[in-house]
């Protein structure tokens, strides 16, 4: 088994060196962190997580909570963060709140300081950042992650996705291949989440001249039920739509799924458009266009900014990291409209 020392010896530097890239802990350059992270790799270290929590009396485990398990981009996530904790030295605690906040607050009293070092909450419909604040405040180390206002940070650390842009990236492509007239699933209620990658979206289309009218949208739930009862309920109140635009992956899948219900080819009679990038969405036929958001990134970051919590907090305003922008993904469920829009 390899020892802390070889990987030392391997890297170039100190024992403690070693010790405070895995823990996140001392002031080490980015070069030597790195340097020290190839090592690890290169030589399978695993470091002993019990034994390290057992001398220090501090659980060896970071946490994440997460709105619904059942929905496929928290467990790619997840997996994205276990990787990112893992190579720091970590457990990973995933707790699932199925979009309950008292479920949430529960979940948040037993694993802050108690069972996990420090916890990460994904920014969504149930998360109210007060909450969070003031849990930061009592000394449990709190990262808000997949915040969709960068241009508003909220007062406690957070990984912040440009969503709006997102919505802007869908409309243009859905511009530029001639559609106009567009239906929307918002796939949260008109002050949820999702409103910023909606303005975005609805935005877009008002400077071109493409106007939205309260008929060619729907809110709803990030599920494909809702997002192929939605569809439905467009293309039947709206039969002229030549194009859909979800705000998320899942009811852009269940809006292909109402096409195929109505006898509809996509994209030669509707073209669907979603966010995210989930891997379901490269495997639907048609494979989904959609703006995919810089997952793996957004975890790391997350990761990175807890243990800079865990270790030292900084002094001054809580800090806020931003993702690479969104880019726009073109599949097979985007296409020209058949006749003029």
């Amino acid at each position: 088994m390899t020892t802390l020392v070889e990987v030392a010896r391997h890297a170039g530097v100190t024992a403690a060196t070693v010790s405070n890239v895995l823990r996140g802990r001392g002031k080490v350059g980015e070069q030597t962190r790195q340097r020290v992270l190839a090592a690890v790799q290169a030589l399978g270290y695993q470091p002993n997580l019990m034994a390290r929590a057992l001398v220090e009396g501090k659980p060896a485990t970071l946490a994440l909570i997460v709105s619904s398990i059942a929905n496929p981009f928290y467990p790619e996530f997840a997996l994205a963060v276990e990787q990112a904790a893992r190579q720091a030295g970590y457990f990973l605690l995933v707790c699932n709140t199925n979009d309950d906040p008292v479920q949430e607050r529960a979940y948040l009293d037993a694993v802050g300081g108690a069972l996990a070092q420090g916890v990460i909450v994904m920014h969504g419909d149930f998360v109210v950042p007060q909450a969070l604040a003031a849990l930061r405040q009592r000394g449990v180390p709190v990262v808000l992650c997949m915040w969709e206002q960068p241009d508003q940070p909220p007062a406690l650390p957070c990984v912040a996705v440009d969503f709006r842009q997102a919505g802007v990236l869908a409309a243009e492509h859905l511009l530029a291949l001639g559609h106009r007239r567009i239906g929307v699933v918002m796939a949260s209620e008109p002050s949820g989440n999702h409103r910023w990658r909606c303005a975005g979206f609805v935005d877009t289309l008002a400077r071109a001249g493409v106007a939205l009218p309260p008929a060619q949208l729907r809110h709803g739930h990030d599920s494909i039920d809702d997002g192929r009862n939605a569809a439905h309920s467009l293309l039947a109140a709206t039969p002229g739509l030549t194009a859909l635009f979800a705000t998320n992956d899942l009811p852009a899948i269940g809006a292909l799924q109402a096409a195929a219900e109505l006898g509809l080819e996509v994209p030669r009679d509707l073209s669907v458009i979603g966010i995210t990038d989930i891997q379901l969405s490269r495997q639907m036929r048609p494979a989904l266009s959609t703006v995919a958001v810089p997952t793996a990134e957004a975890a790391r970051l997350a990761v990175e900014m807890l243990l800079a919590e865990i270790s030292a907090r900084p002094d001054g305003a809580p800090p806020m990291a931003v993702t690479a922008p969104p880019r726009l993904v073109v599949r097979a469920s985007t296409g020209r409209p058949v006749s003029p829009a």
